[in-house]
């Protein structure tokens, strides 16, 4: 039978399980950050001490694995084979999210660098701006002067002296 391809499957039968992998995700990601602490170096350590010594001085009745402890080895190894792949999901996830932020971060550093380039351009119009205007000190040299041409006695059709004009 051809599949058409400008409808929608029917659903049938499926074999695989289903499982929500963002849960899944966040379930490995709780493994392998346990698996990166002391605490579990040290529960192993315990748990391959206890295994060993309950192997080597219980009763030869109680003993499960004796020497050379091949089912400690295939625990551990099983334990070794289930412990990387979670490890390597967290970290692609990880790497996911370290992504996702430095884009965040980048497109934040674009903006603050367009505001920088704007401030720094309205700084200097308000500069070149204030090179316009008159100082306080120009103002107040320019009232002395008028003061001083109001206190000399001139005649009444005696020029005043021409005085330079402009800031500073």
């Amino acid at each position: 039978m051809t599949e058409r391809l400008d409808q929608p499957r029917e659903l049938g039968l499926r074999l695989r399980p289903h499982y929500d992998p963002e849960a899944f995700g966040r379930l490995s990601e709780q493994i392998a950050r346990f698996l990166g602490t002391a605490r579990f170096i040290v529960y192993m350590t315990v748990f391959v001490a206890v295994w060993i010594l309950w192997n080597v001085f219980a009763p030869e009745s109680l003993r499960f694995d004796p020497f050379p402890f091949i089912f400690l080895t295939l625990m551990l190894s099983l334990q070794a084979s289930y412990a990387a792949p979670l490890i390597l999901l967290a970290q692609n996830r990880q790497d996911d999210r370290d992504r996702v932020q430095n884009e965040h971060d980048r497109r934040a550093a674009e903006r603050n660098q367009a505001d920088v380039e704007y401030l720094t351009r309205e700084i200097a119009a308000l500069r070149i701006a204030l090179g316009e205007v008159a100082t306080r000190d120009y103002l107040r040299s320019e009232l002395q002067h008028l003061a001083e041409e109001l206190r000399e006695p001139h005649g009444p059709y005696e020029p005043v002296p021409a005085r330079s004009k402009g800031p500073r």
